[in-house]
């Protein structure tokens, strides 16, 4: 670990304890832990993480953010919110108005404790591609402290390590609806499909899979390292007889893998 790496961890906890008191947007992922951790150590117990538990967020996701604060000993507030009605099409601009949705709700909860700032955990390494939701939260005032003081993911892996933080290696992830194409109805049942075949394929190893759906078919996109799992005895027939199960046809897995935003590909950046 480099000394500026290290230097931004103390530009870090120097920037949370002039806040006083904040509210965490929290998902229990790499860079929100990291961030509920830096928090903790800045600002003792004027800490709160609020966790939003949607349609669109995986079961086992919320298990580990609930366990994830209980270990940190943080105050967890967690809020049920239905899919809004203005994204139930995945339009392309999803992300920007959910994180509108969600962010206002936060901000109104975290007011009605007499906290002023609500923070979540975007990184210097956000501020490319295509990221709507980047320009919600700066409509919205809500804080990125881990941007902020120029963090990128590679430095918060190495950070968690240090502090022996468990997530330190645990793949990015997203919420459901990135796994379906924009313009398409969303439902309950499609995203619970989507939900029990990524289960079964984290199962079998493959972590970081997305599975991609596209009405009768499921596209699987792997890490490039797992290329060569799928060449194990039984373990593409398992595949597919596990996903069909869950309801898809066909199966195929992208020959060009894991890339974050696929259906992104068409669309630009925009402010």
């Amino acid at each position: 670990m480099t000394t500026e790496t290290e230097k931004k961890y103390r530009d870090l906890l120097t920037y949370l304890r002039k806040l006083k008191k904040v509210a965490i947007a929290f998902s229990g992922g790499v860079d929100s832990t990291f961030l509920i951790f830096a928090a903790k150590q800045a600002l003792g117990e004027n800490v709160v993480a609020f966790t939003v538990n949607t349609p669109y967020i995986p079961d086992w996701e919320m298990k580990d953010a609930d366990d994830l604060v209980k270990q940190l000993g943080i105050d967890h507030k967690i809020i049920t919110n239905d899919i809004p009605d203005n994204i139930k099409n995945n339009p392309e601009d999803r992300c920007y108005l959910c994180k509108t949705q969600i962010f206002t709700l936060l901000k109104s909860e975290a007011m009605k404790l007499d906290i002023q700032y609500l923070l979540e955990g975007t990184n210097k390494d956000d501020e490319g591609g295509y990221r709507p939701g980047l320009r919600a939260l700066k409509e919205l005032d809500v804080v990125s402290p881990l941007r902020e003081v120029g963090l990128n993911k590679e430095e918060i892996r190495q950070l968690s390590k240090k502090y022996k933080l468990p997530t330190w290696s645990k793949p990015s992830n997203a919420c459901l609806l990135t796994r379906i194409p924009y313009n398409t109805k969303i439902t309950p049942e499609e995203l619970s499909r989507i939900e029990k075949g990524e289960v079964h394929l984290f199962k079998m190893g493959f972590a970081g899979v997305r599975l991609r759906s596209h009405g009768d078919l499921a596209r699987i996109e792997l890490q490039q390292a797992q290329f060569k799992m799928i060449e194990e005895d039984g373990i593409r027939e398992k595949i597919a007889e596990k996903l069909k199960a869950v309801g898809y046809k066909f199966v195929c897995i992208d020959l060009e893998g894991y890339r974050m935003g696929s259906y992104d590909d068409k669309l630009k950046p925009k402010d």
